[in-house]
């Protein structure tokens, strides 16, 4: 899926974690030094045995078929009250305190994850011309492939979230799971990387807007007006800074994209491509023709394998959903259905769409309609949930950007205090400026979600959680030499350090199988992202240069 964190409100439970970004947190212990490695996993094992417990008291009050059939209706007056709880003066909250409120916090179901999972804009839109792209055969073969490698990415995360979170140390996002394994520098990554992935989600949300607005107008006004209309849109709505007001309309533009899908289906197998948009982008007019292989040069080829990895590209946000859970423990029950629903629907579109269209599928594929009234409606209905999808991306782009460069580094204010708002105010600005710029500058649907996807999903999908899952299994490994872990001398337990060839001897000696596959996997992904990231630059510059693609800042629709 393309990752949309959205908040789910009604008979549904899951607020998106953390909405208000209070900064960036770096937990230290009662001497001020951070905690090791030993100490998160004390704490998280505690965590893990109070939610057990805490399960079978809620199972055996409500019963089996008391909790099927009404649900977590018992599990949130519980978190009702505990949000209704006192807990003392702000300025002087004891650890205990704490502790609960960031409890308290923790509300969500695994069968409200699984629907915030399943929430997408761009992924389905994408599949019909990664089947064009590559064919029947190896376009199904890495939709499976992909989602097995997914859902085993996931259970990584889901492993090694349940191994190192805590009320008292918790996980709050890719970023801060990467930190208690490789420290600052690889959050650093990970925080960077997730904001340029937001940033160019919302520029591919411009893009998708300003050529259906265009497509809505009979091309009569600019395209280039038409991205300015939605980036105002985008500043104007992106001013909200709780995600908790976007709930609503969030879950209101699932269904409307459903629609969408919906129409387009219907309307393909009843109507003839549209052979216009197709030749803007330099396929001949001819008969429609669908093959089991498509025989084309590498370079397209990867730029379609990129837009199904896009359809699985949720991992980014995993760790907030699972800090979101009562019992996270739940959360591959929600994973698994979720990646086997985004399989089949998604594989199913693609090919539907794909089997009726041919080599003229247009990307987004509602956008490759002949017929204008039902073209016209489709686009009706994805640019309404469009500009939904961009303020939410913007949202959380923005916050990320500037509570990692500009509160961490630069030292500005937080968004708490009157300065930070203003501050805050003026980054949205800037921010759907820079995505007018880019989407602008670059034109091409196809290829600039293909370079997200190989720079920025790829990574959070499929590098990161072997190559982190390896230095867990490592460090974990390496305990075994040490003392008993003291929980009142945290840092008293190590007979070595990192800095001793002895540490690493004992890291290496067991799971060596496990340890080798997982440091394949992961140079073999950020191979493949490499690769897949030189594929989509050579097809933007190429696009270019052939003509077959709209000139920068242009006043020509890229489907016109």
């Amino acid at each position: 899926m393309a990752s949309q964190p959205a908040s789910v409100e009604g008979s549904r439970d899951v607020p998106f974690v953390d909405s208000d970004i209070k900064g960036l947190d770096h937990p230290v212990l009662s001497d001020g030094s951070k905690p090791n490695f030993e100490t998160y996993l004390y704490h998280a094992q505690r965590q893990r045995e109070k939610e057990v417990a805490e399960s079978k008291s809620y199972d055996m009050e409500t019963g089996f078929w008391a909790k099927i059939l009404f649900g977590n209706q018992t599990e949130k007056q519980l978190v009702a009250t505990a949000n209704n709880e006192k807990i003392g003066d702000g300025a002087s909250i004891s650890d205990e305190e704490y502790r609960s409120a960031s409890g308290a916090l923790r509300t969500a179901s695994w069968g409200g994850v699984f629907y915030l999972i399943t929430t997408d804009i761009l992924g389905p839109y994408s599949t019909p011309w990664a089947f064009s792209q590559v064919g029947y055969g190896p376009g199904v073969a890495c939709f499976v492939v992909f989602a097995v490698m997914a859902a085993y990415s996931g259970l990584l995360l889901w492993y090694m979230f349940l191994k190192l979170d805590s009320d008292r140390y918790p996980l709050r996002s890719f970023g801060d799971l990467g930190y208690r394994i490789y420290g600052p520098w690889f959050r650093h990554v990970c925080n960077i990387l997730q904001g340029l992935q937001l940033l160019f989600t919302v520029c591919i949300v411009i893009l998708q807007n300003g050529q259906g607005l265009s497509q809505m107008t009979k091309f009569k006004l600019c395209f280039s007006v038409c991205n300015v209309i939605w980036t105002l849109a985008g500043m104007l709505f992106g001013q909200i800074r709780t995600l908790k007001k976007f709930g609503s309309v969030a879950n209101f533009a699932i269904w409307l994209n459903i629609i969408t899908l919906v129409m387009t289906m219907g309307t393909v197998a009843h109507t003839a491509p549209n052979y216009q948009a197709a030749e803007a982008v330099g396929v001949p007019y001819g008969p429609v023709q669908t093959v089991a292989l498509r025989n084309q040069p590498f370079v397209p080829q990867l730029n379609g394998i990129m837009q199904i990895v896009y359809s699985y590209g949720g991992s980014m946000i995993f760790i907030e959903f699972m800090a979101e859970m009562r019992r996270p423990m739940d959360f591959w029950k929600a994973m698994a259905f979720a990646q086997l629903f985004i399989t089949i629907v998604y594989m199913f579109f693609g090919l539907f769409v794909y089997s009726y269209q041919g080599q003229f599928v247009i990307n987004p594929a509602n956008q490759g309609i002949s017929l204008y009234s039902l073209q016209t409606a489709t686009n009706a209905i994805s640019l309404t949930a469009g500009v939904i999808a961009g303020a939410l991306y913007g949202n959380i782009g923005v916050k990320v950007i500037y509570y990692t460069i500009f509160v961490e580094l630069l030292g500005a204010p937080p968004l708490t205090v009157k300065s930070g708002k203003y501050m805050f105010a003026i980054s949205v600005i800037i921010y759907w400026s820079l995505a007018f710029t880019i989407s602008s500058s670059v034109p091409q649907f196809s290829n600039v979600s293909s370079l997200v996807a190989s720079v920025c999903v790829f990574q959070f999908s499929y590098t990161f959680p072997p190559f982190m899952i390896l230095g867990y299994v490592m460090q974990r490994t390496a305990l075994s030499g040490d003392k008993p872990y003291n929980v009142n001398n945290p840092h008293d337990s190590r007979v070595d350090s990192w800095r001793d060839w002895s540490r690493w001897t004992r890291a290496l000696s067991k799971y060596t199988m496990f340890n080798l596959w997982n440091f394949i996997i992961a140079i073999a992904c950020m191979t493949g992202a490499v690769l897949a990231s030189y594929a989509s630059i050579k097809s933007i510059i190429t696009a270019f240069h052939d003509g077959h693609s709209t000139s920068s800042f242009s006043c020509r629709s890229p489907v016109q």
